[in-house]
């Protein structure tokens, strides 16, 4: 181990993450955070390798090392020993590359492993508390369990525990029954320049993983048969798992790149986001910064990060979403208003002040070092 440890402040972090969705991103943004602080960035890339763009995207962090492992993500797996032998590969990763902290964006990596270092896990989501948002009280499916089981454990056995929100840390503690505290750290994000936004579309944009049933993207589909304009989703439509989504009414963008996703943020006039399950909601984050008006579900998460900046409706009800889209499309001073106050408490949301905090909950761990994961010899 580095001399760093001493002073508790890390040298190197191992991360791990996913090229998929939002992950890829927040994992970014953090190792752009680590390095401007003296923190060397190793992040290990599971599932999906990363595309041409998000290499690039990579290779303008000069000071992040990228390693493409192709190993299974959480939910991906086929077995509960695909994500054990994950987790021993990423333990004497971490031990190879001298790392000072790990940081897993799973609980589900943590496993048996021989850890060398502490080992914060980050719940960005996870099937359980997916479950129990989209499917309420029914039984988890057996291949929902074990994953669950995997988490679970993880939760119990990392030296800190990480989540995006108060809201998806309650439920993260109800779901798994889980006595120890959750830090919370908001997920943030550099602000883009924006321009003039007088010429905005009058329609409607939703983005991220449109082919995951907890982003309700269906309902919005039906929403828009209702709606005199049109509503546009950014994103794919089908998942690695083969989970799919067809739209009969909402126009598909198709996957878009950082920039291509910019543009339609700071060209349409509302963004929507009818989400059950939201544990923080990246894509509504960036499009208050691009001067958008929010509509959200009346979901715990929304109304904790955007209460008093957004409009809200039942994830449920299509025709609430059709009337609450209308009322913003229609009523300009409504929406404009709304879409200042977005940008203004989009600014609570820096990425400064998330990598901050999660240094501090790495230097916490290196701190005071849990003994429930055996450390390696050095």
């Amino acid at each position: 181990m580095s001399p760093a440890v001493n002073d508790r402040r890390p040298a190197r972090v191992l991360m791990t993450g996913d090229a998929v969705g939002g992950v890829w991103q927040y994992s970014l943004e953090l190792a752009r955070g680590f390095a401007s602080r003296g923190i060397a960035p190793v992040l290990a890339v599971l599932g999906p390798v990363p595309n041409a763009t998000q290499l690039l995207e990579a290779a303008a962090l000069p000071a992040l090392r990228l390693i493409p492992t192709q190993l299974p993500l959480e939910w991906t797996a086929t077995a509960p020993e695909s994500l054990h032998a994950a987790a021993d590969f990423l333990a004497e990763l971490a031990l190879s590359c001298d790392a000072d902290s790990i940081h897993l964006h799973t609980p589900a990596l943590v496993g048996d492993a021989a850890w060398p270092a502490p080992v914060v896990a980050v719940a960005h989501s996870c099937v359980a508390t997916w479950w129990s948002a989209v499917r309420g009280s029914a039984p988890l499916p057996r291949d929902f369990a074990w994953r669950a089981a995997a988490v679970g454990d993880g939760l119990e056995r990392a030296d800190a525990v990480i989540a995006p929100s108060g809201s998806f840390a309650a439920l993260l503690r109800r779901v798994y029954r889980l006595p120890r505290p959750i830090a919370v750290v908001r997920n943030g994000r550099r602000a883009p320049r924006v321009s003039d936004t007088a010429a905005r579309r009058r329609a409607v944009l939703t983005a991220g993983r449109l082919w995951d049933e907890g982003k309700n993207v269906a309902v919005l589909d039906r929403a828009a048969a209702q709606l005199d304009a049109p509503i546009y989703a950014a994103g794919p439509l089908e998942g690695p798992n083969g989970t799919a989504i067809r739209l009969s009414n909402i126009h598909p963008l198709g996957p878009l790149d950082a920039p291509q996703l910019a543009a339609e943020y700071t060209s349409i006039q509302v963004f929507a986001a009818p989400s059950l399950y939201e544990p923080f909601g990246l894509s509504v984050l960036e499009a208050a910064q691009a001067g958008m008006a929010l509509a959200l579900a009346d979901i715990p998460t929304f109304h904790e990060l955007w209460d008093g900046a957004a409009c809200f409706a039942d994830p449920t009800d299509a025709g609430a979403w059709a009337a609450t889209l209308g009322a913003l499309l229609d009523d300009a001073p409504l929406r404009q208003r709304l879409a200042a106050a977005a940008v203004e408490r989009a600014r609570e949301y820096a990425a400064d002040a998330m990598v901050d905090a999660t240094i501090a909950v790495h230097m916490d761990g290196i701190a005071a070092r849990s003994p429930r994961i055996p450390a390696l010899a050095t």
